[in-house]
């Protein structure tokens, strides 16, 4: 990841809302077919051809030697869960994490959704995580500082009886998937308040909360974070560009919340 901040112009911003869009539409069309029974290699399969279909490709498969195009965290995975024949159970929540490419530029979006009726717990995890983005995202605007989106995530975080992830964070987003700032979902005192957000930054926003402690490991297969404890956890994300008219939300669908 890079150490300056790179501001986009009015026509790059264009094109990231076109990536960005296809992310969410995508992730849009994998929520209407995960049920039990379906398996996370099946909707990594849609996902790609989806993707290919619209002239993009998918941002994930190949970076770092990722195998596949989604990620797909199930229960106390947190994120980077690798595609696999395990066929989806009642009760169980799944996070979809993808990237898309267009015209060399990135889009980037989270959801955690649940696989048929889930626990009064997991539905009240997924309420609050979705929560703290949307939080996130009122705090991400002009003339604010990087630790006000932080401090939104990890104090609501923390006050409903949840822990955020710390050893993976958000982060800007552009012509590479990752980009600077690094973005928290904590407030380090060591790292200050943060660059202040001006207009052209386009930020990939995104909560890991843990019903648990905020302590993960990463399994054998080197790509699967799970929750040292066991417990649930879950994961949202938008990508946004601060502008000088206010925040967008370029992952948001029209009539669609966070």
């Amino acid at each position: 990841m890079h150490d300056r901040i790179v501001l986009k112009a009015p026509w790059e911003l264009a094109l990231m809302r076109r990536s960005n869009r296809l992310v969410a539409e995508t992730l849009q069309a994998l929520a209407r077919r995960v049920g039990p029974g379906v398996t996370t290699l099946e909707l990594d399969r849609f996902a790609e051809s989806h993707l290919l279909a619209h002239g993009a490709r998918p941002a994930f498969k190949g970076y770092r030697n990722y195998p596949f195009t989604l990620c797909t965290s199930i229960n106390e995975q947190v994120v980077h869960g690798l595609p696999s024949a395990r066929k989806l159970e009642e009760g169980d929540i799944l996070s979809l994490d993808m990237g898309a490419v267009v015209e060399g530029y990135h889009g980037d979006s989270a959801i955690t959704v649940p696989v048929g009726r889930i626990s009064p717990e997991a539905e009240r995890l997924l309420r609050v995580t979705r929560e703290c983005l949307e939080r996130a995202i009122a705090a991400a605007r002009h003339g604010a500082r990087l630790t006000d989106i932080s401090g939104a995530v990890q104090g609501h975080a923390e006050a409903n009886g949840y822990s955020v992830v710390r050893v993976f964070v958000g982060h800007g987003i552009g012509k590479e998937l990752h980009e600077a700032p690094q973005i928290p979902n904590f407030v380090d005192p060591e790292r200050g308040r943060g660059p202040l957000l001006k207009p052209g930054m386009v930020l990939a926003i995104e909560p890991m909360v843990n019903a648990g402690g905020p302590e993960v490991r990463v399994l054998d297969d080197k790509w699967t974070a799970v929750t040292a404890d066991g417990s649930l956890s879950a994961h949202f994300e938008h990508t946004i560009a601060i502008t000088k008219n206010g925040t967008e939300v370029l992952t948001m669908l029209e009539g669609a919340g966070a």
